[in-house]
């Protein structure tokens, strides 16, 4: 009820002037084109320009809780839920989804190709000891990733054929695409992808590999110097009807890069 009041009273005093909001997002949205192809169309229609801050989904969450974001755009349920009971996040909704893939080359070195079950295939990776290229950023991928790992009861790390970056879902792309490595991507990336080379989808499907996105709209009494009024807005838009058929309007070779879908989350 607070944080309702709060944005009432921001929305009434919302300037009719332009105004700027940081928007802290997971790299996947960013790498896959879609803000930059979305964001246009809401600047124009609001007036509000969005500037996107691309990160790893932790590390969108410790720039917003730092007070140095207006909202977030993540993927991970666990660290986006350790947010709010933080304080930080008031609001969180459901805007999108699509499914993360296993890509690697064609030659499939690890015989995972065509199979349906995730856990399978990593213990298949390291059987074979692959070239297995992780984001190691803190990212929802790489969340993600380990989870996938700890349900193996391996450890990848330390193995000479596991090679953690640091690095953007692209930047993952780009090395296993080089050296001809597997790695885990999110679909919306990985069609936007130009420098495949070598590299095949070999793993899809496995309901464990569906990827949601959410924003995060800040708590105004821990964030009350943020600028609750135009997120709202840009929230709001996002989750509309109009901003739901942008999104399902980004494609990449015929495909739908995200898929539109709200849910609030409580």
């Amino acid at each position: 009820m607070k944080f309702l009041l709060a944005l009432l009273l921001a929305l009434a005093t919302l300037p009719a002037s332009a105004a700027t909001i940081v928007l802290a997002s997971t790299t996947s949205v960013d790498n896959a084109g879609l803000l930059s192809r979305i964001l246009p169309g809401f600047t124009a229609k609001t007036g509000i320009e969005v500037r996107v801050v691309a990160q790893g989904t932790g590390q969108a969450l410790a720039t917003a809780a730092r007070g140095d974001a207006d909202l977030v755009l993540v993927h991970d349920p666990e660290a986006e839920a350790e947010f709010i009971a933080a304080g930080h996040g008031a609001r969180r909704v459901e805007i999108a989804w699509n499914d993360f893939v296993i890509v690697g080359p064609a030659a499939d070195p690890a015989h995972i190709g065509g199979m349906k079950d995730v856990t399978a295939a990593f213990r298949a990776i390291a059987v074979a000891a692959v070239p297995f290229v992780s984001r190691g950023d803190k990212s929802g991928t790489d969340a993600l990733e380990k989870r996938i790992w700890r349900e193996t009861g391996l450890q990848p790390a330390g193995q000479s054929w596991y090679k953690e970056i640091g690095g953007g879902m692209g930047a993952a792309l780009n090395m296993a695409a080089a050296t001809d490595a597997v790695t885990l991507t999110d679909r919306g990336t990985w069609l936007a992808f130009g420098n495949r080379r070598s590299l095949v989808e070999l793993l899809r499907g496995d309901p464990r590999l569906i990827n949601r996105y959410r924003v995060i709209e800040l708590n105004p009494v821990r964030h009350s110097s943020a600028k609750l009024a135009e997120a709202h807005v840009l929230a709001e838009w996002l989750a509309s009807p109009e901003g739901q058929a942008a999104i399902a309007g980004v494609t990449a070779g015929g495909e739908t890069l995200f898929n539109p879908g709200v849910r609030e989350i409580r």
